[in-house]
């Protein structure tokens, strides 16, 4: 009875929506890395092995979506196919997954080595290619983010980011371990960059906090303008005014103006307008304020259009308002256009 009422409270075990696999089903009853090397040095062939993990909180879509003579289907297919497309059932409404208590991590393996690592979310049709699946059972989050911090080290870059992001999704303190491991400065620039990309996404309060002390220690401008975008992605109340910070303060141009840029994007109207403003009048490099004119340019309905006039008037930086004038030609808005037949009035 005991073990019936602890299989119906956790759903862990549910197998995926699999179409065309040769599945076999092993249970992990000593580690997780001992059964999956296990299966990798028996297996030459291509073949899957995946298991279900417990997921992050939030509405994630882990799936594909093809369209065939009108009827949408919702699934993925593993392999290349010669033939038609994979034959998924027609999908009937919405794919509503916010709460999902789960996630599946599929590994491809082929010549006793992993060259492929994806994720799917829980009603995701796949089709497995008519290879072998293996199906693991039973397995512990902590030594899944284990088995997947493994393959960061040696792993192609595809393989690398896969293992990441599986990583960022599990919902398993281990996890924000592992992803703080892969964002100091001994590892390679681009996987500090994806490490700090979900960070951002995924972990919430200790995302947020890692991410202001990769912008405070990195030294590679490149990561640290990749932490701005991944600030852009926190949900936490202190994202938004650490990007103004980020713009108005930080010690390179380039992270400066990536700041500028997020904000334009992400940011209400008034913060955007008064840090892009900010940088016009008061950054000290011209290269940041031309990125500041740029900023403008993204920000919705043609907000930045009146602010590039005004520049393009009276900036007293000659490079500053030529640039002005470029973004304006570029723009086509009637705004521009009359300021541009004012000026050949004068003329």
């Amino acid at each position: 009875m005991k073990r019936l009422l602890f299989a119906l409270a956790l759903p862990l075990a549910a197998q995926p929506h699999l179409q065309n696999a040769r599945m076999e089903t092993r249970a992990v009853t000593g580690s997780l890395d001992a059964t999956f090397r296990g299966i990798l040095s028996a297996q030459t062939g291509p073949a899957w092995i995946a298991y279900a993990a417990p997921q992050v909180p939030g509405d994630r879509q882990m799936c594909c979506w093809n369209s065939n003579n009108g009827v949408t289907c919702q699934g993925c297919t593993l392999e290349p196919r010669t033939g038609d497309n994979a034959a998924f059932p027609p999908s009937t409404g919405p794919v509503r997954l916010e709460g999902a208590a789960e996630f599946y991590v599929f590994f491809r393996v082929e010549n006793r080595q992993v060259d492929k690592i994806r994720n799917f979310s829980i009603d995701c049709n796949i089709d497995a290619g008519g290879l072998p699946f293996y199906w693991l059972t039973g397995v512990n989050p902590a030594q899944s983010i284990a088995l997947l911090e493994s393959q960061t080290s040696s792993g192609t870059r595809r393989i690398v980011d896969g293992a990441i992001s599986s990583t960022a999704l599990h919902r398993d303190p281990a996890a924000d371990a592992a992803l703080d491991r892969l964002t100091a400065t001994s590892q390679p620039e681009e996987t500090r960059r994806q490490a700090a990309f979900w960070l951002g996404n995924a972990r919430g309060r200790h995302g947020y906090e890692a991410l202001l002390r990769i912008l405070k220690d990195d030294p590679s401008d490149r990561v640290r303008e990749h932490a701005v975008f991944a600030l852009t992605e926190s949900k936490e109340t202190g994202a938004i005014p650490e990007i103004v910070r980020i713009a108005r303060d930080d010690q390179s141009t380039r992270v400066r103006g990536q700041a500028l840029f997020w904000l334009a994007q992400k940011a209400t109207r008034q913060i955007s307008e008064d840090a892009i403003r900010n940088a016009i009048d008061h950054d000290p490099e011209t290269e940041v304020k031309k990125k500041a004119l740029f900023a403008l340019t993204q920000m919705r309905n043609g907000d930045g259009v009146p602010i590039l006039i005004e520049v393009a008037k009276t900036n007293h930086n000659a490079a500053v308002r030529k640039q002005a004038m470029f973004w304006l030609g570029q723009s086509k808005d009637p705004r521009a256009v009359k300021f541009f037949e004012g000026l050949l009035e004068t003329h």
